[in-house]
This record gives structure tokens, C-alpha cells and sequence, in this order.
């Protein structure tokens, strides 16, 4: 018989923090979010990325890059995945390289907008 001493034991607790920590890389990998200017949040199939108006404000999200415009009123023009779209408060959301961009809210201070892969598209 051999009696080994100093080997590690891997316990279920330090597997299941390994397995964790893991998944969450893969999901941020997944999400693959930037910004300058702006904030996102992100889950698999859409994001909010919220604007501050008055910068240069931009977000590569689920793989795109998202841009603000201009701003003006409630009408705000932004331009995902090379394409310029001209959004309002509560329209229908504009389809675009397989996503379907809507307009959550605007300020004075900021611009929302919500990214959704289109799962038809």
C-alpha cells in the first residue's frame, strides 16, 4: 500500500467554484461587450446599452457595433452593425443584420437602447 502525503483532494465545494467562475468567463466571452461612453448590459440574446449624449459614444455588443448618432427631441438616430436607423420612443422595433433594435428612452443626459437577436433572422 502507498500512503501519499501533500495530495491535493479536490473537494465538491472547490470543483463547483471551479465550474462557476467557468461558466462566467464563458458567458462574458459570449457577451462579448465593450463601450466608450456608454453603458451595456448584456445577457445571451440582447442588451441594453444606454448612451451618454453630448460624447462620442459607441458599444460592440453581441458581436456588433452600436453608435449614437444624434439625438434630437424624442427622435434619436443610431447606427448598429454598420446600418443607420432612425428610432422614436415606443415604435415598433426596426429590424437590422438580425437583430431588432428598439428605442427604450431619452434624456437629456442619455439615450437607451435595447439590441435583441431576432430569432428569425
Amino acid at each position: 500500500m502507498t500512503n501519499r502525503t501533500g495530495t491535493p483532494h479536490h473537494t465538491p465545494i472547490r470543483r463547483a467554484a471551479g465550474l462557476l467562475a467557468g461558466l462566467a468567463l464563458g458567458v462574458a466571452l459570449l457577451a462579448g461587450c465593450s463601450s466608450e461612453g456608454a453603458s451595456t448590459d448584456c445577457g445571451l440574446d440582447a442588451c441594453t446599452v444606454t448612451f451618454e449624449r453630448g460624447v462620442e459614444a459607441h458599444a460592440t455588443i453581441l458581436g456588433v457595433e452600436t453608435r449614437l448618432v444624434g439625438a434630437e427631441g424624442d427622435q434619436v438616430t443610431v447606427e448598429v452593425a454598420g446600418e443607420r436607423l432612425s428610432l422614436t420612443v415606443g415604435q415598433q422595433a426596426a429590424e437590422v443584420g438580425g437583430f431588432s433594435v428598439t428605442l427604450d428612452s431619452v434624456t437629456d443626459q442619455q439615450v437607451q437602447i435595447r439590441v435583441a437577436r431576432n430569432p428569425n433572422g
